[in-house]
């Protein structure tokens, strides 16, 4: 199944992803390498989190091909989706932690489900990462006694606890204030400078992007617009790109017989 070639750890081409007769992903096409970040930015609505559920393998692709880590994950069974997935971190947008455990808990969950090591080494390790996220010694504290920057660093460290090659950010600054969110660009910096992992990050957020990004793609209706450096993209010709970085609105066309279509056909 192996796809990728020795610096690319992630390769879609094709993609199609479809929401009912909704269609979404419009035949994607890039890839990652490894060593990177990659962020993938765009406005509401624009597929991004449709695309990263993809990547991360919640969704399956029903259209085209997702390889990740030499995975084709349309076609890997069952063995071969958790071994990958012990290979990937992820840190979800609200943080996902569990509110019935503190802290130390919800960063050891994915040692204590996925590995043999006893309690003390999973107590270690757990805190080693909050260590490196800025949260030592706040280990015995509950979700609701955090902050939404405190939420969004013990996300990480969970994310992180088992030393991924890859590591999904959702949308690391949502939510929060201009300082906190600049500690997390630069903690997201210090993960891949340090821990050598490959990473991509979903945001919206232009000044976050632009901080943190080896590589930007940016995605509009299902549509990829451009990939590239800081600077292509904020040089790129596209208006729809342009519009994006401006924050201009768009006249929306409304298309007669769809528009009709819309109110007076039946659901399936």
């Amino acid at each position: 199944m192996a796809a990728t070639t020795a610096d690319t750890v992630i390769e879609v081409q094709g993609l199609e992803a479809w929401y009912g007769r909704r269609r979404i992903l419009k035949g994607v096409d890039f890839s990652v390498r490894r060593g990177e970040i990659r962020v993938i930015m765009g406005g509401s609505g624009s597929g991004k989190s449709t695309l990263l559920r993809h990547l991360i393998g919640l969704n399956r692709p029903l259209a085209g091909t997702v390889n990740m880590l030499g995975i084709d994950l349309a076609h890997a069974g069952t063995e071969e989706l958790l071994q990958l997935r012990r290979q990937i971190g992820v840190s979800f947008q609200g943080g996902a932690l569990i509110t019935s455990l503190d802290v130390e808990d919800n960063v050891s969950l994915p040692l204590r489900e996925h590995t043999q090591l006893d309690e003390n080494t999973v107590r270690i390790m757990a805190r080693l990462k909050l260590e490196i996220v800025n949260l030592g010694g706040f280990q015995n504290l509950m979700p609701s006694q955090l902050s939404g920057g405190m939420i969004k660093r013990a996300a990480l460290a969970r994310a992180i606890v088992m030393d991924p090659k890859l590591l999904f950010f959702d949308e690391p600054s949502a939510g929060l204030d201009p300082v906190v969110s600049a500690e997390l660009d630069e903690l997201i910096l210090k993960l891949r400078d340090a821990l050598r992992m490959t990473i991509v990050v979903v945001t919206h957020e232009l000044e976050s992007a632009f901080r943190i990004a080896d590589t930007i793609t940016v995605l509009d209706h299902g549509d990829i617009l451009v990939t590239g450096t800081v600077a292509e993209v904020r040089n790129s010709q596209n208006e729809r790109v342009q519009d994006l970085l401006h924050r201009r609105p768009r006249d929306l066309v409304v298309d007669p017989d769809e528009y009709l279509k819309r109110l007076t056909e039946e659901d399936d």
